[in-house]
């Protein structure tokens, strides 16, 4: 159990420390990302950004992904789930569409007009509050590869098994502090797990 993002950041940040893995830059995902990266970012002496991915929601069911979609148009398909739902392409496409422009217009607000951290040839640490079935993860993995990162590893304080299996399949590397084999949502492990506002996330990014 975390007592809050803050801590789970430190506490992310020593687990690292400890392996050893050492990177370039912490791009931390927005909300709930930005308290435990900017914590990790401070405590290894990295500069901080962010990067966003959308879920694709099923027809009828949005909170259920059918892919997930990158601001740069990265993305993951669930293509067994989409063939399962009957959903047809031009759904997707549609969706796929209308979540990137959602995803870069968080990005450009969250950002301003500060020029977009270079990766090429970086080491990138992904970090966030928690993953559950990893959907958006792999959208902002695709898309620090597509930016030209030379390693991508992803950092966070709580994640069951299955998805950080799946997410190793994408990840040159994936730390979780804490691995529950009983897990319904990433707030249980927080003792305090109230929602970021847009604003504290944002000045977490003032330099």
């Amino acid at each position: 159990m975390f007592r809050d993002r803050q801590q789970a950041g430190k506490r992310l940040a020593e687990e690292l420390q400890k392996r050893g893995i050492t990177g370039d830059i912490v791009l931390a995902v927005p909300r709930g990302g930005l308290p435990v990266g900017h914590a990790v970012a401070e405590a290894m002496g990295l500069g901080l950004d962010i990067v966003v991915a959308r879920k694709m929601g099923a027809p009828g069911n949005p909170e259920l992904a059918i892919g997930a979609v990158a601001s740069d148009g990265s993305v993951w398909r669930n293509d067994r789930l989409i063939q399962q739902l009957g959903v047809d392409e031009d759904y997707v496409e549609r969706t796929r569409r209308q979540e990137a422009e959602n995803a870069r217009a968080k990005f450009d607000r969250y950002r301003g007009d500060r020029p977009e951290p270079e990766l090429s040839g970086k080491t990138v640490l992904i970090v966030d509050d928690g993953v559950a079935t990893g959907a958006t993860t792999i959208a902002c993995i695709r898309l620090a590869y597509s930016e030209g990162a030379e390693r991508v590893i992803l950092a966070v304080p709580v994640a069951p098994p299955e998805s950080v299996k799946r997410l190793q399949q994408e990840a040159d590397q994936v730390i979780a502090v804490d691995q529950p084999t009983w897990f319904m949502a990433v707030g249980q492990f927080y003792e305090q797990f109230g929602q970021v506002s847009d604003e504290e996330a944002m000045a977490y990014l003032e330099p």
